[in-house]
């Protein structure tokens, strides 16, 4: 199903017009679920597209991209775990689009198996739509901050290495022994913050506000996730993220 978005161009304003360029895939089966996603969506000025079963969204992911793909876990045909354990594993035309993962589990052990998954972020139901709102608005913002990151003379491009580790900001990736290492936006973004800021110790609210923005409710246990994830990725090297009690991680001077 496709929402067109013009019945509400009368209304838009500037924030909204920046967004209309950006497609979301929306794949739920509760229709009721899915219609009001959609709905606040459309009005937020994307342009959604949406699927109620594994199967359908992975045919139409691999006819076309989309900017953010909301995926809830529970679905027909092909879980939502497994559909996003394929868009993120050496799948060159997906694996970086930001996910938000939609679930009914609330247990912190199926939260970690999402992240470690490679989802950027998550959200149990129910939920408040003006939350879900402000999570999608603050991936497709750090989405275009990615993008920004990669235009010359936008900001310094770097490359950080540890031994056979490379961690290359101009291109986003990460790799270990000349072998890509996948990571989520949300991975990379606390690792190239911790590495621009070599010796320095950061609280977590700082990583905070750099990773998901400050209008948006993420808690101080969101980062410990991500480090935690990040740590195992990094093999031998994730050791050198250390814990600062009392404050939050750094990265030692390489």
């Amino acid at each position: 199903m496709i929402y067109d978005t013009k019945i509400f161009l009368m209304r838009m304003n500037t924030k909204m017009s920046d967004m209309f360029m950006h497609s979301i895939l929306v794949v739920e089966d509760e229709l009721d679920i899915q219609n009001l996603m959609c709905l606040h969506l459309s009005q937020e000025g994307y342009h959604v597209e949406s699927a109620q079963t594994g199967k359908q969204a992975y045919n139409m992911l691999s006819e076309r991209s989309y900017q953010l793909i909301i995926l809830d876990w529970m679905i027909p045909e092909i879980n939502g775990l497994e559909l996003l354990k394929w868009l993120k594993k050496d799948n060159v035309h997906h694996k970086n689009i930001p996910v938000l993962f939609v679930t009914a589990k609330t247990n912190p052990e199926d939260i970690v198996q999402g992240l470690e998954a490679g989802a950027d972020d998550y959200i149990t139901k129910p939920f408040d739509f003006s939350v879900f709102k402000a999570r999608v608005n603050n991936l497709i913002r750090r989405l275009k901050l990615m993008s920004t990151l990669t235009e010359p003379g936008k900001t310094q491009n770097l490359k950080f290495q540890l031994g056979d580790l490379v961690v290359d900001t101009g291109a986003h990736k990460v790799f270990m022994e000349g072998q890509e290492i996948i990571v989520t936006l949300s991975e990379f973004r606390l690792l190239e913050t911790l590495l621009r800021n070599q010796g320095k110790a950061l609280s977590r609210q700082q990583m905070i506000s750099f990773i998901q923005g400050e209008d948006v409710n993420v808690t101080g246990r969101t980062v410990d996730t991500h480090i935690s994830i990040l740590r195992k990725k990094l093999g031998k090297y994730g050791k050198f993220i250390e814990t600062v009690r009392g404050i939050g991680y750094r990265i030692g001077f390489i």
